[in-house]
């Protein structure tokens, strides 16, 4: 069988969806059930845009010069008229959900294309049961259409040696990672982290993460409007040995979204030792299980109480790492791609829903 790959998103800084896939290419290499499968990764030229128009019309033309019997798209998105049946992996709905959170031309553009691809593929494929529930009230697509994959935790970078040395040297720093979304709540954990910082100051927080909130928000500025410009930094992007670094010597992560599909990172942290502080969400719940702090409301004062705990709080960290063993345990890329192949492979021969 001949799998074509929408690729784009291995292009250039790393992504939610580009590690995602990463990480699916790199088990279907030795996957035995892999093995007597083609993978064939379809993108634009270096230097060219890879957007809808690409999509719609180049990739079609793509699949069908390839011969594929099946595409695999994995952001949300595919060609509405796709010459081969297609699987479309969608993590969330935030923009159906919630259009609010968004400009309205991008809002419109998500909202359409991927109800389109979602209603057009043979099969959709999500990352968590909150997810499917998402999709099937939002896309009206039917449920017996929407398979659960969960992904996993991967430290990234590859200097293992590195990794273990900084792991020696956990600091009072906190850590965030992610894309800055409004939903993410960054203005109010850094005044969260303020009130912290007050009576803690060899206390950091690092962001990491490119900025996407709308309306534009300039977190270094709020950083510096709550005094603590000097114990926060904010990145847009870090290399993979950057980011493991940082892994390494974080001593508490937070993440305060409201609204994901599952949330990788955190499980990251979890698994490269760190406690987790969250925002409680159903998703949360069901993908951290024990083995997070969770904050109830998205308020500056409850932040920094579960910051100081997450930092100080002995007994309650090693509760959640223990917890994290168990929870970590649930999850396998090894398991996602044997069963991503296996939802694409049984779509192969069938023809896509119209």
């Amino acid at each position: 069988m001949r799998i074509a790959v929408d690729a784009r998103e291995l292009r250039g800084r790393s992504t939610g969806v580009g590690r995602y896939l990463r990480a699916l290419l790199q088990e279907w290499k030795t996957l035995p059930s892999a093995a007597p499968h083609e993978v064939i990764l379809c993108a634009p030229p270096e230097g060219t845009r890879g957007g809808t128009l690409w999509e719609q019309r180049v990739l079609p033309r793509l699949v069908r010069e390839t011969r594929a019997d099946v595409l695999f798209a994995p952001g949300y998105t595919a060609p509405v008229f796709s010459p081969a049946p297609f699987v479309v992996a969608i993590h969330d709905v935030s923009f159906a959900a919630h259009p609010e959170w968004f400009s309205w031309r991008e809002g419109l553009r998500r909202r359409t294309l991927t109800r389109l691809a979602a209603r057009r593929a043979a099969r959709v494929v999500t990352i968590s049961q909150f997810s499917k529930r998402e999709i099937v009230t939002h896309l009206g697509v039917d449920p017996s259409k929407v398979e659960v994959i969960y992904p996993a935790a991967a430290l990234p970078g590859r200097d293992e040696r590195a990794v273990g040395r900084a792991f020696t040297a956990r600091q009072d720093m906190i850590l965030y990672v992610g894309s800055l979304f409004a939903r993410r709540h960054l203005p109010e954990l850094v005044e969260g982290f303020g009130a912290l910082a007050r009576s803690h100051p060899d206390a950091r927080l690092e962001i990491v993460g490119d900025n996407r909130m709308s309306p534009p928000t300039n977190v270094a500025g709020l950083a510096a409007a709550a005094g603590v410009s000097a114990q926060v930094t904010v990145r847009a992007y870090v290399s993979e040995n950057e980011l493991a670094e940082l892994y390494g010597r974080a001593r508490a992560f937070v993440f305060l979204s409201e609204y994901e599909g599952f949330g990788l990172t955190p499980l990251e942290a979890l698994a490269a030792g760190i406690p987790i502080v969250v925002l409680d969400t159903p998703v949360a719940r069901e993908v951290y299980g024990a083995a997070a702090l969770y904050v109830e409301r998205p308020e500056p004062a409850l932040i920094g109480q579960a910051l100081e705990r997450a930092l100080r709080d002995e007994p309650e960290r090693a509760r959640i790492l223990t917890a994290a063993r168990e929870t970590l345990a649930r999850y396998s890329w090894r398991a996602c791609a044997e069963q991503v192949l296996q939802v694409l492979v049984s779509c192969s021969t069938c023809r896509a829903s119209r």
